[in-house]
């Protein structure tokens, strides 16, 4: 966890790369199981690639009973697409570098029948089609039209925001009256 010093020099900075550890999430998000049944969930922050919100809600989807999970990241996020191996389903490396993503995910089961749920079954069922893993229009900023008509369908909202548009972030989710965790 970033220390105060740290977080005012990144807001100084605009450095918004501030990755929320998978332990942190899961103890935060116990508190609240019960209000994502049949809910539809938006991580608009969250590299599908790389997010831990993006695979707390993945990996526990059916457990919460999430009618759906969608993930959004920026175009120009340093790490969207390092761990592309697992997702190897849109065209080729080079078209790949700094794209924003959209996933959807409305099932997740045991894909390659080893007995588990884990990534490399929401990677199939990504290949396959059952779920949707697509380039976005726009630049994935949580602000342009495309992410607010998501963020519109959406019933909450969990993510770490960008730190430096912190409050214009707040604004927006108040605007569109959406429930939401900030972390």
């Amino acid at each position: 966890m970033p220390s105060k010093s740290e977080l005012a020099s990144a807001n100084k900075a605009k450095k918004d790369e501030f990755y929320t550890q998978l332990s942190d999430i899961e103890k935060e998000m116990r508190y609240y199981r019960k209000h994502f049944k049949d809910k539809v969930v938006f991580c608009n922050c969250d590299d599908p690639f790389e997010s831990n919100f993006f695979k707390y809600f993945v990996l526990n989807f059916n457990r919460l009973g999430l009618k759906k999970l969608i993930a959004t990241c920026y175009a120009s996020s340093p790490i969207a697409n390092t761990q592309l191996s697992l997702f190897d389903v849109i065209g080729t490396e080079e078209s790949k570098q700094n794209k924003p993503y959209k996933a959807v995910v409305t099932k997740v089961y045991d894909k390659t029948g080893d007995g588990g749920i884990d990534m490399f079954d929401v990677a199939e069922l990504f290949k396959s089609g059952e779920n949707s893993l697509s380039e976005l229009e726009g630049d994935g900023d949580f602000r342009s039209k495309e992410c607010l008509e998501l963020l519109d369908e959406s019933d909450i909202v969990v993510t770490n925001p960008p730190f430096s548009l912190f409050r214009e972030y707040i604004s927006v989710l108040f605007e569109h009256k959406k429930h939401f965790i900030v972390i």
